[in-house]
């Protein structure tokens, strides 16, 4: 298994089709928003798409991003659209995804990371502590969970 990026990967046309085989609203958002190369306008210029890859399969996927869906804010940088694929579920591999999260951010001088969510308990094993609630986009309460960077 590794970690690659979708903008700086090979065959980036390939590895769209496997985010649009997500069956969540979010991953198909966020399909939408790189196919129509609206994905850095919508989050941030140096943001990226990280994806935890077994040779051909994706397992899974999430964005390290400046902005994400609760705006205004002056928090950043966050951890977005995390997914796993169901097969591959309960074995924790995101966690191969924040431990990268971490090493870039550790390599911006960023010391809190930020997460939106209206899961309880998934987080937490990650070393992300609630931080509080806020509103996102919709004018939805989202609980905000901040992974600190040692």
């Amino acid at each position: 298994m590794q970690v690659i990026e979708y903008f700086n990967c090979d065959r980036p046309e390939y590895w769209l089709f496997q985010i649009g085989k997500s069956d969540w609203r979010a991953g198909q958002y966020l399909y939408e928003l790189l196919s129509e190369n609206k994905f850095k306008n919508a989050v941030g210029e140096n943001s990226k798409v990280l994806m935890l890859v077994n040779g051909n399969e994706l397992i899974s996927f999430c964005t390290y991003a400046e902005k994400d869906d609760i705006q205004p804010t002056e928090l950043t940088p966050w951890i977005g659209f995390v997914y796993t694929f169901p097969k591959y579920r309960g074995h924790r591999y995101v966690g191969y995804l924040f431990q990268e999260i971490e090493k870039i951010a550790k390599s911006e001088k960023v010391q809190d990371i930020f997460i939106s969510t209206n899961h309880t308990g998934l987080y937490e094993k990650y070393g992300c502590v609630f931080y509080q609630m806020m509103n996102d986009m919709n004018g939805e309460l989202s609980r905000i969970y901040r992974k600190h960077v040692n």
